[in-house]
């Protein structure tokens, strides 16, 4: 009986190089190719983010480390001290910060000296001491006095007083126009105090005026008829 041999490709299971016995590997037809593999797509946008977060993050471990390294305990101003206040131990608090040298604030241990002194200048919450700030000159000096006038609202300046600031004390009629100047007299002094009168919701303004004039200055303000003027504060 003859027999055909088919043209179809040869589907026959043959066993494998390296397979195990009795094991049968598909093998592939004349003219059948297998599927490439998938191609990677490359995101340069999210290459360049990556590197641009690892960059920061170094430069930001960079930063931490140094101001850590650079950081001081210096003294700071718990609460405003005006100028001329004396300084007490609940206005001064320590804080550790990286400090620029241009500052030369002072150390932490140098509280002591810093105490009892006087502000020189108007020392504002939060900030730094430093030594131009901190004089141990009293108030007031040789050959001045201080005196402190009540004075209402329309008796003052309409800018806000400072401690420092170069006014004027000036004669007025009064309320009652019973005292007529013709020249008002004038005594220059400077600010170095102002507090609030509760009772009267006056302010009262402490004036440095040289010794000579103190007791004038005095008298007319317990009359009550002076104004303060306030004057260039270009010096």
């Amino acid at each position: 009986m003859a027999t055909t041999t088919s043209d179809a490709p040869s589907r026959t299971l043959r066993r494998g190089k390296g397979a195990a016995e009795g094991e049968q590997v598909p093998t592939r037809a004349a003219g059948e190719q297998l599927a490439p593999p998938p191609k990677l797509r490359r995101r340069p946008a999210l290459i360049a983010a990556s590197v641009a977060a690892i960059c920061l993050g170094a430069l930001a471990s960079l930063w931490a480390y140094t101001s850590s390294s650079s950081a001081q305990e210096v003294l700071a101003v718990r609460q405003t001290v005006q100028r001329g206040d004396v300084i007490q131990p609940d206005d001064l608090m320590t804080v550790r910060i990286g400090v620029d040298p241009a500052l030369k604030p002072l150390s932490a241990d140098q509280a002591s000296t810093v105490v009892g002194k006087r502000a020189a200048l108007d020392m504002p919450g939060g900030g730094v001491v430093t030594a131009e700030q901190v004089t141990d000159a009293n108030t007031p000096p040789k050959g001045e006095s201080v005196v402190g006038i009540s004075l209402t609202a329309a008796l003052l300046p309409a800018n806000e007083l400072r401690v420092g600031d170069p006014v004027r004390v000036v004669t007025t009629p009064g309320q009652a126009g019973d005292v007529t100047v013709a020249a008002p007299d004038a005594v220059d002094a400077v600010v170095v105090g102002m507090s609030s009168d509760q009772t009267t919701g006056n302010t009262i303004v402490n004036v440095q005026v040289p010794y000579a004039d103190a007791a004038k200055v005095a008298a007319l303000a317990a009359t009550g008829k002076v104004a303060l003027v306030l004057d260039s504060r270009e010096r």
